[in-house]
């Protein structure tokens, strides 16, 4: 893995502005930014991301499987009891689920470690999928990249495979998302694109547009009834929205399913590393209120997070995150590192939900920039990589994407 400086397409821009990137550059600094590129061996992209995250994505739906018919887990998990059922109801019915993004700390010499999972609402698909695909074919074309060297980017295709599999022939889809947030349009886009390509129907709408019918359906702002959903819409904020009531009667069916609301909460973390204590890919991680139990000593923590804890304790001390379980692009988020200050997110909009304590995995720094891996899941398997990275040790909305390429 190396970061290696390269030309810019003279007319980039211009391609982004025809393509309807408008969120190439973001509060004065370039969001898309190929002034330089990662480059990786094929050994490096198959043995230490795609396998290890089509792994870590089995232990997920495991971890699905034990946590959905655990009042204990449900509850830490901050899922409001009055949908338990509906959760579980789509789990046993084998509702499929369509995309995610792992997010890894790799520095090319160790296991890839698991930050989050962005399982229900991932952004940055369309510069992952699509732009970083243009990328490498015109800087082969320009002869700035070999003509022999390639990507670890099939995620359109995949998309569209996994549309085929999960959605019949003809199927009307609405995609919802904020239209006025640009970066949430463009994935709502990319997506829409796939589905037709797959033989789909796509109607994009707006979520302030979504409405219920006499019946108790979800109809768009022009009164269609919307038989199925994409939404890019947290499932946590679904739960407790004013349309919650209706969520279960209203015969629509959701994209991602009700069950991803257990895999897009940062409490899976605990849990995946309750269930796989020690895996390469993980890192220790706790609730905060078993870490403060365990330093107490007084019993509150169940004897099994006790010893946990007491094992990973020297790590923690050395190095952990704090994250709430609900939280986006790094809001809320406190990094603190023996001998160092503690950094953090400005953004405390989603502090006051529960807390996890997790290792610290220290980003590589490459010219003064840490990156973090996105790994692509469509399906139950993963299909390609994005590139953010910042100066901050937090990555946030304003993060630079940076394209890859693998070595001839």
């Amino acid at each position: 893995m190396q970061k290696i400086a390269l030309p810019e397409r003279p007319d980039w821009r211009a391609r982004a502005e025809e393509l309807g990137f408008t969120f190439a550059d973001m509060g004065g600094e370039p969001y898309w930014d190929e002034t330089s590129a990662y480059s990786f061996t094929l050994q490096e992209i198959e043995q230490d991301i795609e396998i290890p995250s089509t792994e870590l994505h089995a232990m997920c739906r495991e971890a699905v499987a034990r946590a959905i018919d655990s009042e204990d887990w449900l509850t830490r998990l901050a899922i409001p009891r009055e949908h338990w059922d509906f959760l579980r109801d789509s789990w046993t019915n084998g509702e499929p689920e369509l995309y995610g993004r792992f997010d890894l700390a790799y520095d090319g010499s160790g296991p890839a470690k698991l930050l989050e999972y962005n399982a229900d609402t991932p952004t940055s698909l369309y510069e992952s999928a699509s732009f970083q695909w243009l990328w490498l074919e015109e800087q082969q074309g320009l002869g700035v990249l070999s003509p022999d060297t390639d990507q670890f980017n099939r995620i359109h295709e995949a998309l569209v495979e996994r549309w085929a599999e999960i959605a019949d022939q003809g199927t009307e889809i609405h995609f919802a998302c904020d239209k006025d947030n640009p970066e949430d349009y463009a994935t709502v886009e990319a997506l829409g694109w796939s589905a037709r390509e797959a033989g789909m129907g796509a109607h994009l709408t707006a979520l302030a547009g979504i409405g219920l019918t006499e019946d108790d359906q979800f109809a768009d702002d022009e009164d269609r009834v919307i038989g199925t959903l994409f939404k890019l819409y947290p499932w946590e904020d679904m739960l407790r929205d004013d349309f919650a009531p209706f969520l279960a009667v209203s015969q629509t069916r959701f994209i991602e399913p009700p069950w991803k609301a257990i895999l897009s909460n940062k409490g899976i973390l605990p849990l995946l590393w309750e269930m796989f204590p020690g895996h390469p890919n993980l890192l220790p991680a706790f609730f905060a209120a078993d870490v403060e139990a365990a330093l107490r000593g007084d019993g509150a923590a169940a004897p099994a997070v006790a010893a946990a804890f007491a094992a990973a304790e020297s790590q923690l001390r050395r190095g952990h995150v704090t994250k709430p379980i609900f939280s986006r692009e790094g809001s809320g988020v406190t990094l603190y590192q023996q001998g160092a200050r503690p950094e953090t997110n400005a953004d405390d909009s989603y502090s006051h939900h529960p807390m996890i304590v997790q290792a610290l995995a220290p980003l590589p720094e490459f010219d003064g920039f840490r990156p973090v891996l996105g790994a692509w899941m469509v399906g139950e398997s993963c299909v390609g990589l994005g590139i953010r990275e910042d100066r901050a040790r937090i990555t946030h909305n304003l993060s630079r994407f940076k394209p890859h390429f693998i070595e001839a």
